[in-house]
């Protein structure tokens, strides 16, 4: 009798797409995973980048990409670019970072531009971007709502949340947001089968990211990131604009013609070393050269955050594999020179640099939703600045470290100060400083129905959590009656220019006087305790002190009180020190009264009783 061999089928594997859409400052663009081959979606014109750019008109109808791209200088204030700067920021931001837009702001607390169709958020501008992209994805499978949507590494939890409420109104589904640095580590890691450490240096229109990965066996950890969320190819056009206002002698009006006449060199000068402009009735000549001058300042400093980034890994450059350039504005030829020269060695561009994050994007959306490669990558991201609590004396205690890898969560326990405390107020920071005051707020929120009980006893548990998106939650529980209560971190606006940068820098440069200041507060805390505790065993027990014991006592604590108040630790410290033998005996004494008070009355035996 023959066997017969029974052969299990073969399932599909991939049954649900997923795009992976880069929204760029510049440009946007979307690509999917179709039958394990990436391709840029494009639109009727075979198309693939998108500008990012937003046109309203008066009959309601909007424009988005290449014709809306086209009004901007005739018609500015209608037409809508580089709206990703202005995402989860309010009027301040926008006014503190210099931002420069020929918009029509409303009058009114929220961020909006007034165009003749209306007033319209960043918010809601990005919707009509993302609604544009995502009916590229229509074209291919009607069904398709799942994304994943890649957004700079030093974006804010206000930024992001901004991105996610954008895709909702476009009808997508965020399956996650990924940063755009590490997009590109996927796309490069998985063509390459890279090991090692690479950094991936992207400069796009409006900002600038770098990020450290280390690359191994398939798992990609970023082990630190850094970045200017006003920096990019932008700043370049902008410096080109006004020196051909000033060439040609017009005003500011003429800003929207120089702009478009900018660009237009700029990209001329990455294969030619000068170009002819015209402006109005003016014609000259743009030199390489000159505009080298101009980008020098811009690429030293993206250079001094790349130093950064190292020194944040404890890393030389030395120790660098590979250099991954991502971004259009990564194709200026000075470029490109300043950071084969600073790290010794080529960069990566054999992928597009305008493509290349929406490849990645679109291989981590595939992965999502469940069309696993046999070389599933393992996506691992940092937290950005440490996450903290608030706590006695405004000292901050850190919960998630900075460079922490998420998602993660991390649990502390707390106890109450003073007796009979049945609420507690929780006050989330951000940075790495010592002090409250010196760290950023971003939230406040109370924990109440906590039972009433001595100091020190609660048991209050906080746990701080973040998402793969880097969205923060944190919840406070009493671990007696489970009472709980819990915030998701939203600012109510972003980070302002250079501030992650200018917040890692200072700590760094106040790290000494950081560690004294702590000490102090420390020091003082524990004196306010011993005080609080004191004046409490005084109300109760004072009359077990002869009169000189009680005088002593007193003086000694106005003593501790005029040392708080100078904020002196080696004074505080001295005369807690010095009143030790007298709280001893109060304490002693008080022991005994309690003993006292416990046997009186008592028979032998009944101690026995007692005691055993």
């Amino acid at each position: 009798m023959s066997l017969l061999e029974i052969k299990m089928p073969v399932l599909k594997q991939q049954e649900r797409l997923a795009v992976g859409i880069d929204l760029g400052t510049t440009h946007s663009l979307i690509a999917c995973d179709i039958k394990g081959e990436v391709q840029i979606l494009t639109d009727e014109a075979a198309e693939e980048l998108l500008p990012s750019v937003v046109h309203y008109q008066q009959d309601g109808q909007t424009l988005v990409g290449t014709a809306a791209k086209a009004l901007f200088a005739q018609d500015p204030h209608n037409t809508i670019v580089s709206v990703k700067r202005l995402m989860g920021k309010n009027r301040e931001d926008i006014q503190a970072s210099g931002i420069s837009l020929p918009l029509k702001w409303v009058n009114s607390q929220a961020l909006q531009v007034e165009t003749v169709a209306g007033a319209f958020s960043p918010v809601e501008i990005s919707a009509d971007i993302l609604k544009s992209l995502i009916a590229r994805a229509k074209k291919v499978d009607e069904k398709i709502t799942d994304a994943v949507i890649t957004v700079p590494a030093y974006f804010d939890e206000a930024q992001r949340q901004a991105t996610k409420d954008a895709a909702r109104l476009a009808g997508i589904n965020v399956l996650r947001l990924l940063n755009e640095p590490t997009a590109a580590a996927i796309a490069y890691g998985l063509d390459q089968g890279a090991q090692g450490y690479c950094l991936v240096y992207d400069m796009g229109g409006g900002t600038f990211d770098v990020s450290l990965l280390k690359l191994s066996q398939g798992v990609f950890e970023v082990l630190a990131t850094g970045g200017d969320t006003q920096l990019g190819g932008d700043d370049v056009d902008s410096a080109i604009a006004k020196w051909l206002l000033a060439q040609a002698q017009l005003s500011i009006d003429a800003y929207p013609l120089a702009l478009v006449a900018a660009r237009k060199a700029k990209e001329q000068l990455t294969t030619v070393s000068a170009v002819t402009v015209s402006l109005a009735t003016w014609q000259g000549e743009l030199s390489r050269t000159l505009l080298n001058e101009w980008i020098a300042p811009l690429i030293d400093r993206t250079l001094m955050l790349c130093q950064q980034v190292l020194k944040d890994a404890s890393l030389k450059i030395s120790d660098i594999d590979q250099v991954v350039l991502v971004g259009g504005s990564t194709r200026m030829p000075h470029l490109r020179e300043r950071v084969t020269d600073f790290f010794a060695q080529t960069p990566l561009t054999n992928i597009d640099p305008d493509r290349v994050v929406a490849i990645g994007a679109a291989i981590q959306a595939s992965q999502l939703a469940g069309n696993r490669r046999d070389n599933s990558v393992l996506l691992l991201d940092v937290v950005p600045l440490s996450l903290g609590i608030e706590m006695m004396g405004g000292v901050v205690e850190k919960i998630v470290l900075r460079n922490t890898s998420i998602p993660a969560q991390a649990t502390q326990l707390f106890t109450t100060y003073q007796d009979n405390q049945t609420g507690l107020s929780l006050h989330v920071v951000q940075g790495e400083r010592e002090l409250a005051n010196d760290c950023r707020s971003l939230a406040k929120f109370e924990l109440t129905g906590i039972p009433a009980m001595p100091a020190g006893k609660a048991r209050i548990e906080v746990i701080f959590r973040v998402d793969a998106d880097g969205l923060l939650q944190v919840e406070a529980k009493e671990q007696s009656t489970g009472q709980r209560s819990q915030i998701t971190v939203k600012p109510s606006y972003g980070l302002t220019e250079d501030m992650v940068n200018a917040i890692v820098e200072t700590a760094i440069d106040s790290m000494d006087e950081d560690k004294q200041a702590r000490k102090v507060q420390e020091k003082i805390n524990e004196a306010q305790a011993v005080l609080l505790n004191l004046e409490k065993a005084l109300q109760q027990d004072a009359s077990l002190l002869s009169a000189k014991h009680y005088e002593s006592l007193c003086h000694d604590i106005k003593r501790l009180q005029d040392s708080i108040q100078a904020r002196q630790r080696d004074r505080i410290q001295q005369t807690l020190k010095e009143m030790e033998p007298l709280l001893q005996l109060f304490a002693e004494l008080r022991l005994n009264a309690a003993l006292r008070q416990v046997v009186a009355g008592k028979r032998v035996n009944e101690l026995d009783t007692l005691l055993s």
